[in-house]
């Protein structure tokens, strides 16, 4: 479930609601939206206690969070700045987009935060993902998780490079 949707200018409050009304439902997993304009306006604070406020609630659930970033908006500094706060505040992943923006995930934009977080969190590509080619990519590039519209004709491919025969049937 999303909450913040699409630039996470809600406040926290809401993402909160939100969040608790997700999981009461059966939500296991919470893709918050990052604000980003407060982030672009420099108020770190107010995004790192967004941030945390969010997963507090969420993982007291047992649900797991992932911070979405919106990378089309930011700059490689702002990125890495991103992910240090979704990091800080206890995030289990940092995700590249919600699919909203101008452009989804890049190699570059993996790669930038498998750096910036480690080892120690997730990193999902979403967005633009659309061929095995494009996921191997990604994965190479650091994520663990990827977002696409166009999974069942990745696994397929993914089925198919495996066994080529089966494809002829």
């Amino acid at each position: 479930m999303v909450v913040g949707f699409p630039f996470g200018a809600t406040l926290t409050a809401a993402k909160l609601a939100e969040t608790e009304a997700a999981l009461r439902a059966g939500a296991q997993e919470i893709d918050m939206v990052q604000n980003v304009g407060a982030f672009r306006s420099g108020d770190t604070v107010a995004v790192l206690a967004d941030i945390a406020a969010v997963v507090e609630a969420a993982h007291k659930a047992g649900a797991i969070v992932k911070v979405i970033l919106e990378n089309a908006f930011l700059d490689d500094a702002q990125k890495t700045a991103a992910c240090h706060l979704a990091k800080a505040a206890g995030a289990d992943f940092v995700k590249t987009s919600t699919g909203f923006g101008p452009s989804g995930a890049t190699v570059h934009d993996v790669e930038l935060m498998r750096a910036a977080v480690g080892p120690d969190i997730g990193v999902k590509a979403s967005g633009g993902v659309r061929t095995l080619d494009d996921a191997r990519k990604m994965i190479a590039a650091g994520a663990t998780r990827i977002g696409a519209s166009a999974s069942v004709q990745i696994i397929e491919a993914a089925l198919a490079a495996l066994n080529p025969e089966a494809s002829l049937l």
